[in-house]
């Protein structure tokens, strides 16, 4: 039993920093400039993507560096040609503009690189067992993503938070006239805070290709909880989302290695049921079952006591 609970903890950390990486970026964008954008998974996805074919030539630490800039920079040049003149038309444009978006980037997806599973392995180098516990081994390319995930957390709270080129960003989301008129260029400001969010996004990728598989439904796999998370989080809220990242990550990876079903919750009641109650399909759900809903779940309940999200600030 502890051996389950030690490595659900660890799957758990692993998956939830992973959605933060994915979070991270679209918070980021979401805080500065306030567009919700429903392409971000497909940012995510085009990283894998492009990382997978520059490991082919080059192998992956190549891509692992070149593959977010490639997808940042194309982030920046879709802000600057597209969704800045979006923007003059009000949120409902960019949502619809950023909707099209994702569509668009998984149909160029399946047009260049085919409706096909890639084969994007992970290093050579980092193909061993960080620690064995309990007979299990635990990976270092996962022990590798945890440090990446905690760096970049801690590098944006850094940069955001103790440089001058955070107190420029927040200072132009309050106030970009004033920031303008201290003669910063706001909409470069905006433009690259756009690409850095989608490079995070595209990094998301490179790291998650090899573990969760690179295909052209990986996008819509992660896309709708990457929504939860910001919105559980608190919109705009870096540190909320990464504690939302990480309970969700717990929550699933708990929910998957358990054993207990609707039965066994009844009985703790004293509810019993006979097998042919018209709710007996019910009843026989488990929770590795349900785990998959159990973010939304989360999600309705935090918006129902607490509408802001975990660390969201409310509105006057």
């Amino acid at each position: 039993m502890l051996d389950v609970l030690i490595f659900a903890t660890l799957n758990g950390v692993v998956t939830g920093l992973l959605l933060f990486m994915l979070a991270a970026g679209l918070t980021l964008i979401f805080s500065m400039m306030g567009v919700l954008n429903f392409a971000h998974a497909s940012f995510y996805m085009l990283g894998a993507y492009c990382a997978y074919s520059i490991s082919l030539y080059f192998g992956f630490w190549v891509g692992l560096l070149v593959a977010p800039l490639i997808v940042g920079v194309l982030g920046a040049l879709i802000e600057r040609y597209g969704l800045r003149r979006v923007h003059q038309s009000g949120h409902v444009a960019e949502l619809v503009f950023t909707f099209g978006l994702a569509f668009l980037i998984e149909e160029s997806v399946q047009f260049f690189w085919g409706r096909d599973t890639k084969n994007y392995q992970s290093p050579d180098i980092l193909d061993f067992a960080l620690f064995t516990l309990f007979g299990q081994e635990f990976s270092a390319y996962r022990g590798f993503m945890i440090a990446i995930s905690v760096g970049i957390f801690i590098g944006l709270y850094f940069v955001l938070t103790r440089t001058r080129i955070g107190i420029i960003i927040q200072a132009a989301i309050t106030h970009p006239k004033t920031v303008a008129n201290l003669g910063h260029n706001v909409p470069l400001i905006f433009m690259g805070v756009f690409g850095a969010g989608t490079a995070l996004a595209g990094l998301a990728g490179v790291i998650a290709g090899p573990v969760l598989t690179t295909f052209p439904g990986m996008a819509v796999v992660l896309g709708s909880i990457v929504f939860v998370i910001v919105v559980i989080g608190g919109l705009g809220s870096l540190a909320g989302a990464f504690i939302a990242s990480l309970l969700i990550g717990l929550l699933q990876s708990y929910a998957i290695a358990s054993d207990v079903g609707m039965q066994d919750l009844l009985n703790v009641f004293g509810i019993d049921f006979p097998y042919d109650h018209p709710l007996a399909d019910l009843w026989g759900l488990t929770l590795p079952q349900i785990a998959p809903i159990l973010p939304f779940l989360l999600l309705i309940l935090v918006l129902i006591f607490r509408p802001t999200g975990l660390l969201g600030k409310r509105e006057e």
